[in-house]
């Protein structure tokens, strides 16, 4: 009976690992944390190694990426507010969504597509603020240039949406890159969908000088839309999402159906149909 129970308790570990649903993207709960920066980095659970690394190094970024995950999930919940599944947020769930983003969906190419835009956005406006010690306005932006409106002066605080991106693709997709799996090259791409749509967006606007607005000077700078016009874009790509499939030697996708586009760079992909979400899933309910 004693060797039984010693048997018992060896397997527990294991058992409890098979039930408990994989963590998604574990900075995610960023959002819920408080206390000095060495706190939440220690606490977050689920972060790998270079991600506790950037958190150690740069706290101030992720006070801004903390801030960020608040804004991109109501984001989320906006543009799924008449479906059945709305991306509502399960604080003690293990994926923050529930068990709906273990599955391969369109519905999870979109949350890690709006989530990689939402640190891009949280970060670069963060920079433009003056609240980060490692970047601010962009410093290319500087001297004269020309538009189809003729000569403009660079002025203002141009928005530093490269640094944003360069940050958000070492810190979001750290975990990813560990894996060589299909989903991680999913995540991998929807995540720089997300970045790019930030991108996207961002316009020139500019301040006239002279006489009676005459605007024989102009001092422009670049700046990010508002993140609405991010979810909206990703939206329509989440509607027109193309499913994949690996191709033969494991390093891309390839369309599952002949009849549909490649996807570009700029498009969703999802590897599983979606549940059907008004039958209920026993698997996907928590007590």
């Amino acid at each position: 009976m004693n060797a039984c129970l010693v048997g018992i308790w060896l397997w527990l570990p294991l058992l409890f690992t098979w039930l408990s649903p994989e963590v998604s993207s574990s900075w995610w709960y960023m959002r819920a944390t408080s206390g000095s920066s060495r706190v939440m980095c220690d606490n977050v659970p689920g972060l790998v190694s270079h991600q506790r690394q950037l958190c150690h190094r740069h706290p101030d970024v992720m006070r801004a990426i903390g801030l960020g995950v608040t804004e991109w999930t109501m984001e989320c919940q906006h543009q799924f507010r008449q479906h059945r599944w709305n991306c509502n947020t399960l604080d003690r769930d293990h994926s923050l969504f529930g068990r709906v983003l273990l599955r391969s969906s369109r519905e999870s190419a979109f949350v890690y597509a709006i989530s990689s835009a939402g640190v891009v956005f949280a970060i670069t406006r963060a920079c433009s603020q003056g609240e980060l010690k490692s970047c601010s306005c962009d410093p290319k932006k500087k001297g004269t240039a020309k538009d189809n409106k003729g000569t403009f002066d660079w002025g203002g605080c141009s928005d530093n949406i490269d640094y944003g991106i360069k940050f958000a693709r070492a810190f979001v997709d750290a975990k990813e890159r560990k894996g060589k799996d299909a989903r991680a090259l999913m995540n991998l791409h929807n995540n720089r969908a997300g970045r790019k749509a930030v991108k996207r967006f961002l316009k020139q606007e500019c301040k006239c000088h002279g006489v009676s607005g005459s605007c024989t000077l102009r001092t422009c700078w670049l700046a990010m839309a508002d993140f609405r016009k991010t979810g909206n874009y990703l939206w329509r790509k989440y509607n027109g999402a193309i499913q994949v499939v690996m191709n033969q030697d494991g390093t891309g996708f390839t369309v599952a159906n002949k009849r549909f586009k490649k996807p570009t760079k700029n498009d969703l992909v999802y590897f599983e149909n979606s549940p059907d979400y008004c039958i209920r899933d026993r698997d996907a309910v928590f007590h």
